[in-house]
């Protein structure tokens, strides 16, 4: 656990250095040891790329412990820091989530306000703040670094809410103040909508990119000088891959 120890240390100090994290989103030992040989320092997992590559569902649909042991598989795999995305925790306790999540390798987590095991039920801000609170609490009482990536769809989800990007930003600053080390309101779809939200906060920003075509507010220079801190992949490198391997095979289909 030692070991895991300093790797929760360095995520965080990768999180508190001020500068931009690619951290590329795997799914399994392959892509994993693949994004990690490439040279980056931290990785997430993605549910939603996990539950493809073993024939389950996004949404909570999956075994909390088979999801457990591709993650652990996944950290036993390379040496860098590995977050892991638990959706909205699986109907678990925020001491049993940690507990369970870092004994499996991961050292920190992506938590969103989207309870799906509750017919989608989204969380209000401050039940959701409370919940990234006590796993933050449960870390710091075990002495680790966790990084927790505090997740909120309220733009996504717009029909909602009167002002959805006022209602994310409300939010995000609820779960800075709460513990989380960054944050993710998911969708932000301009250069705007994505500075707004980077001057909300003092911790990094998560925005998820296409590794090929970037985000809809530019490209890595760009997100850099819209103040972006951190950048995953959700499960889009893993649909491209999908997309070009089709093409590929489509050439070797006998007609």
């Amino acid at each position: 656990m030692s070991d895991f120890k300093e790797r929760a240390h360095n995520l965080a100090t990768q999180h508190a250095s001020g500068e931009l994290l690619v951290m590329p989103t795997v799914w399994d030992t392959f892509s994993a040891s693949l994004a990690a040989e490439a040279g980056f320092g931290s990785l997430t997992i993605g549910s939603h790329p996990v539950a493809d590559s073993i024939g389950s569902a996004d949404g909570e649909q999956m075994d909390f412990a088979e999801y457990l042991a591709a993650v652990q598989r996944i950290t036993g795999a390379v040496d860098v820091p590995v977050s892991a995305d638990v959706e909205s925790g699986y109907g678990l306790s925020p001491q049993e989530l940690f507990e369970r999540v870092f004994a499996a390798g991961a050292v920190g987590v992506n938590i969103e306000d989207v309870v799906h095991k509750e017919g989608k039920r989204v969380r209000d801000r401050q039940e959701h703040a409370d919940y990234i609170h006590g796993v933050r609490e449960a870390a710091d009482a075990a002495g680790v670094e966790f990084v927790i990536n505090g997740r909120t769809d309220a733009v996504k989800l717009s029909d909602q809410f009167a002002d959805p990007l006022g209602e994310a930003i409300a939010r995000i600053k609820l779960l800075e103040e709460a513990g989380a080390r960054s944050v993710y309101p998911v969708a932000l779809s301009t250069a705007e909508q994505v500075e707004q939200a980077v001057q909300a906060v003092s911790i990094p920003v998560n925005v998820t990119a296409h590794p090929v075509t970037a985000h809809a507010a530019g490209d890595l220079t760009a997100l850099r000088a819209l103040g972006v801190r951190r950048v995953s992949f959700g499960p889009l490198w893993q649909k491209w891959l999908a997309e070009v391997s089709t093409q590929q095979l489509d050439a070797w289909r006998q007609s």
